[in-house]
């Protein structure tokens, strides 16, 4: 199986024959390069993709070696925030995908079915993680009842701004549930840009990398990612990924953010707070990280396929079916959580 490898250090990253050389690098006091760790050798045919999250030098013939290679890398600055993706050519694009997913996107009807199929997944993901809690007495019956209300209201709603705007009704709600559920840190409302706490320095960070998981996914498919549904296609962004993201964010992004704080995985000394911003310093960024790829490979059995599938893989399922809907195959049905 092709690995995730992350890249935290600043360096240079070049081929060597048909494999990569990554050699850590850091700045004396002139601002002069220096090596500052072993190079290390990564045999390409092993690679899936890079996360990198530290400066990197590296050359357009790297690049093309790389998209050859069918591997992605995502950016992501000092601050967390997502910058973008370098993504190998999509030699799996279709004009008949292409024909059917605008058609889906320019009619109202079509379009605002897809789109309360993404809501309706992600609230009832949402549900599933507070019910989990609420067994253990975390008392989150009346959030709860209010998301389910607020859900079975999308029906009802005519256009997708109106649905925009239940789905932010139904993040709030299920944000207040963050409070209950956290034992040692506070989320007091969702702030991002920046983020003013721990809580929400994690959210950012683990729904930007949620972002790019699905974008990898569409693009190993034959789907479009600018043509979307519930977020409005715009210049330069890959706004399918964000709807796919509603879907899983609850069951990937927030697990693994209850998981790492409520066990003390991850605490207060992991993160840096200056500027009115919160980030994790690097040792807390290593945790999460790898916390959230543990979560990516972790299995379960899968209902309809009767066999086990990783995380990461069920997104690129959800894919597959978005794809049999909009060519008039198979009606979509978001996933569900069922466990």
């Amino acid at each position: 199986m092709k690995k995730t490898y992350y890249l935290f250090n600043p360096g240079t990253l070049e081929r060597k024959d048909n494999t990569l050389k990554f050699t850590p690098l850091e700045e004396d006091a002139d601002g002069n390069e220096l090596r500052c760790g072993t190079p290390r050798y990564l045999p390409v045919e092993d690679i899936s993709e890079f996360y990198v999250f530290g400066s990197l030098k590296a050359s357009s013939s790297l690049f093309n070696f790389l998209g050859q290679k069918d591997i992605a890398v995502h950016f992501f600055d000092y601050y967390e925030n997502y910058t973008g993706s370098f993504m190998p050519r999509d030699s799996l694009l279709s004009g008949r995908m292409i024909l059917a997913q605008t058609s889906a996107y320019q009619s109202k009807k079509k379009r605002l079915a897809i789109a309360k199929k993404f809501i309706e997944g992600a609230a009832f993901n949402m549900v599933k993680n507070l019910k989990y809690y609420n067994k253990r007495g975390k008392e989150l019956d009346d959030l709860i009842s209010q998301i389910e209300s607020l859900a079975a209201s999308a029906e009802e709603s005519s256009n997708v701004q109106e649905l925009m705007g239940l789905e932010g009704n139904i993040r709030i709600c299920y944000y207040q549930a963050f409070d209950v559920i956290l034992n040692d840190f506070q989320m007091e409302g969702r702030s991002k840009q920046p983020p003013k706490n721990e809580v929400n320095a994690l959210i950012s960070f683990g729904n930007m990398m949620c972002y790019s998981q699905c974008l990898r996914a569409i693009h190993q498919t034959q789907l479009n990612p600018t043509i979307s549904y519930l977020h409005t296609p715009g210049e330069r962004r890959y706004s399918l990924a964000l709807d796919l993201s509603e879907i899983f964010k609850p069951i990937i992004v927030d697990r693994v953010i209850f998981k790492v704080l409520n066990k003390r995985e991850i605490q207060a000394k992991h993160f840096d707070t200056k500027l009115n911003k919160c980030i994790l310093n690097e040792s807390g960024k290593k945790i999460f990280v790898k916390a959230i790829e543990e979560k990516l490979q972790e299995t379960f059995k899968h209902r309809s396929l009767g066999r086990n599938v990783s995380f990461k893989h069920l997104i690129k399922l959800e894919c597959y079916k978005l794809a049999k809907h909009l060519l008039e195959m198979e009606e979509y049905k978001p996933f569900k959580m069922y466990w």
